[in-house]
């Protein structure tokens, strides 16, 4: 069956009751609310953990929150990673948790200057977006030579110039235990486990505590026998990769069993599916025929669609910005909770050096609406303040006909804001999608309105025709 929402009150009964507000809630019933909205932790509640008489209740809980696809952890010394924790198939069900981390390859035949050439771009590559920082999540380490000393010291290198978690990427039972044996901290991934080696990639998993990725590509069937098997041998954390095929047929092929993998877990609450997803887009690199910039925009293509269907866990190959720029700002979009609106504090910004003779501007909380309304007035070098009125991270559009923009969220911002004691005017730009509130505003706050342009990219126009000082004078004295 599809995964339906659990009733907060059936979380309460099962927790301590005792208000206790270890948790940083102020009840019991409010963690419960944000454990079944997946806005916290159930290991927060310390009563649950630390008391005995709680254990079963913890038991159950436990159980009653795991999602349908299990989540797995990637760590190193200073960053952790997780992978899975879906429990929907659709985000418009509920939201998606756990961004699927993208992955930089390296290999054991690369010379050191390489290496740290491909491992800062994973470290550097950072994008700010809405006031979002998008950056790229992992490295994963790859055996060409098949020689385990040389991937043990290729691993060693490589930890030790990286701060992000690692994925160890060989076939080969005797490669991966070397790897393994140089890594004292963190825990990596070790992909993969296929029908030829799965009992010695077993043994170094369980023996090392650590998660195993399984590899069955084109066949669904072995991979969920692997997957069962690696189970039954007490294998907890376990990652599926089923094969990815680039090309305009092997593409549609690759995207028909990440669905029907995932469709089985969420819809079908089939266990042995319910695992994370593993997408390899690196594979056009030998699939495509064609240029470096051919196989770069296949990979592109090729891991675009795994975001969107349903690769918990990405490794790549190119260097390009162009490659990751689309790719981070599609899975930002995509793993945004589709509950909440993207917003950004309320409150005063203040660009560039006003005076207080400045400008005073109004917009909406909305992060989409500020970042371009602000964009504009930097670009057209005006001196102002800005207020962000609290409108629930919704658009000036939609929050006047929704009462989310009133009068007097106006008035409470600009008092909390302490403008009134930075400027001697008492002159408001509002955005002129909001002119049906400007008489309201006036009456309400006592400040003289001007009703802005309906685009902010006019901002600068206006400002240079209507912020004039006689202008300001004759507002001033009518």
């Amino acid at each position: 069956m599809p995964w339906k929402a659990i009733s907060p009150i059936e979380v309460y009964k099962l927790l301590p009751k005792t208000n206790c507000k270890k948790c940083g809630e102020e009840n019991c019933m409010a963690f419960a609310v944000k454990l079944v909205n997946m806005e916290t932790k159930l290991e927060l509640c310390k009563p649950l953990l630390e008391e005995a008489k709680y254990k079963k209740n913890y038991e159950k809980l436990k159980e009653m929150l795991t999602p349908p696809v299990r989540e797995v952890e990637l760590r190193s010394d200073k960053k952790v990673v997780k992978i899975g924790g879906e429990y929907v198939l659709h985000r418009h069900e509920l939201t998606y948790i756990n961004p699927p981390p993208i992955a930089i390859d390296v290999d054991d035949t690369m010379s050191k200057e390489e290496l740290i050439k491909r491992i800062n771009f994973a470290e550097n590559f950072k994008y700010t977006y809405i006031g979002r920082e998008l950056n790229l999540d992992l490295i994963a380490i790859r055996s060409v030579s098949n020689d385990p000393e040389v991937f043990k010291k290729t691993v060693n290198f490589v930890a030790s110039n990286t701060s992000l978690p690692l994925v160890l990427c060989t076939l080969n039972p005797k490669v991966m235990e070397a790897g393994v044996s140089t890594l004292p901290n963190g825990k990596p991934l070790l992909y993969a486990a296929t029908k030829d080696n799965w009992k010695e990639m077993a043994d170094i998993a369980l023996k090392n505590k650590l998660p195993l990725a399984v590899f069955s590509p084109g066949n669904l069937d072995m991979l969920i026998s692997l997957a069962k098997t690696l189970l039954k041998m007490g294998i907890s954390e376990i990652a599926l990769d089923p094969g990815t095929f680039v090309g305009f047929n092997g593409l549609r092929t690759t995207i028909d069993y990440f669905t029907m993998l995932r469709w089985k877990a969420c819809n079908e609450d089939y266990e042995l599916a319910g695992w994370p997803l593993i997408g390899t887009p690196l594979t056009a690199w030998k699939m495509v025929d064609g240029d470096s910039q051919a196989k770069a925009w296949w990979e592109m293509i090729t891991a675009s669609m795994l975001i969107v269907r349903y690769a918990d866990m990405l490794i790549m190959h190119s260097l390009e910005g162009w490659v990751y720029l689309p790719l981070v700002m599609l899975r930002f979009n995509i793993y945004t909770d589709p509950r909440k609106p993207v917003a950004v504090e309320p409150g005063l910004r203040i660009i560039g050096n006003p005076d207080e003779m400045s400008p005073v501007m109004l917009t909406g909380n909305f992060a989409l609406t500020y970042y371009i309304v602000s964009g504009d007035i930097e670009a057209g070098k005006i001196d102002c303040y800005l207020l962000l009125a609290d409108t629930e991270g919704i658009a000036v559009e939609c929050a006047v006909p929704g009462r989310k923009l009133l009068p007097d969220n106006v008035a409470e911002i600009l008092k909390s804001s302490g403008i009134e004691e930075k400027v001697k005017h008492r002159i408001l730009i509002i955005p002129g999608k909001a002119a049906r509130l400007a008489g309201d505003i006036e009456d309400t706050t006592g400040w003289r309105v001007l009703v802005g342009p309906l685009d902010s990219k006019d901002i600068p126009k206006f400002i240079e025709d209507k912020w004039k000082p006689e202008n300001i004078k004759k507002l001033m004295e009518s």
